[in-house]
């Protein structure tokens, strides 16, 4: 980066989760067991979907795609965090910093995003069954997936922007363990009043948009279901939309709370913990939470079991 607006900053200092030195070999011990179960199961998910011809549908195309999204937010994320954990000297170079908030921030949306194209997806298979097909295509699906990931994109690229035409002059400590935006921000000597109005705007057209899509597509579920007059008929369709809403509640409430908040009520040390939740341990949960419940994926799960059992 060149001088001009911006500050002689040449590297910033990552405080971590906690400056207690008794506590680092844990937490890396804990983050380590938490980045291991993530990539297993999210790969995992990966491989299964794409080797089981049964899975080749458009609800699974979207959750590899989920599940690749969160491979590469916690792989962003956590080698870093846990190099940190063990280092005297917690350092992140002012391009690496830009370059780690550019790749969470367009991952963190495509998430977002494809939280709601799949609640239209499950729009569709209910409401609309005879058509899903056709509604649901296989060009349609990849299309779907192509506009998420623009979107991202341009969010992140505009995002970081923002941020790095800032000067950074009070101090190059990071009260956090990744470059963050709104952690960013309380460094910056500069004006933050636009950064601020681009990150509120974005967030809530995003977040705004892929609840607004959930809502729409779960009322619209919910009634078609409450009309099945068979028992038996209701309690599948509901089973096939329960993951999911785990998902999306506990994805959604995180990311809300981090963002669509003031900067007067920010508190560094509370949103550390929020991140926690949606950069490492939602990643980790969310392959448990699709698989658990259901059906489909435990069959080709113990089919690849038995396979291996008898290879072996």
């Amino acid at each position: 980066m060149g001088k001009g607006n911006h500050s002689e900053v040449t590297e910033f200092i990552l405080s971590g989760l906690t400056d207690r030195p008794e506590l680092q070999v844990p937490l890396f011990v804990v983050f380590l067991v938490i980045y291991g179960i993530t990539l297993l199961g999210n790969g995992g998910m990966i491989l299964l979907i794409t080797n089981d011809p049964r899975l080749h549908t458009p609800m699974y195309f979207f959750l590899s795609n989920l599940s690749f999204c969160d491979l590469c937010i916690s792989s962003i994320i956590a080698p870093k965090m846990l190099l940190n954990f063990l280092a005297d000297r917690k350092s992140i170079s002012y391009t690496a910093c830009a370059v780690q908030m550019y790749l969470s921030i367009i991952f963190a949306d495509v998430e977002c995003l494809l939280l709601a194209v799949m609640a239209y997806d499950r729009y569709v298979a209910i409401c609309n069954p005879l058509l899903y097909t056709v509604t649901m295509s296989r060009q349609h699906c990849k299309q779907l997936v192509a506009g998420v990931y623009a979107v991202g994109l341009v969010d992140s690229i505009i995002y970081t922007f923002c941020t790095f035409r800032l000067s950074f002059c009070s101090s190059n400590i990071i009260n956090h363990f990744f470059c963050d935006d709104p952690a960013l921000l309380v460094l910056s000597c500069s004006d933050t009043h636009i950064n601020e109005i681009v990150m509120f705007a974005f967030v809530s057209c995003i977040t705004g948009s892929s609840c607004v899509t959930v809502l729409l597509s779960y009322v619209y579920i919910i009634s078609t279901i409450l009309q099945i007059r068979s028992a038996e008929g209701r309690q599948k369709a509901f089973s096939t939309c329960t993951f999911h809403l785990t998902a999306v509640v506990i994805f959604f409430g995180t990311f809300l709370f981090m963002y669509l908040r003031p900067t007067s009520s920010y508190s560094m040390d509370r949103d550390k913990v929020t991140s926690v939740f949606y950069t490492l341990v939602i990643p980790m949960l969310n392959p448990f939470i699709y698989s658990l419940r259901n059906t489909e994926v435990k069959d080709a799960l113990r089919k690849v079991m038995n396979k291996l059992l008898t290879n072996s």
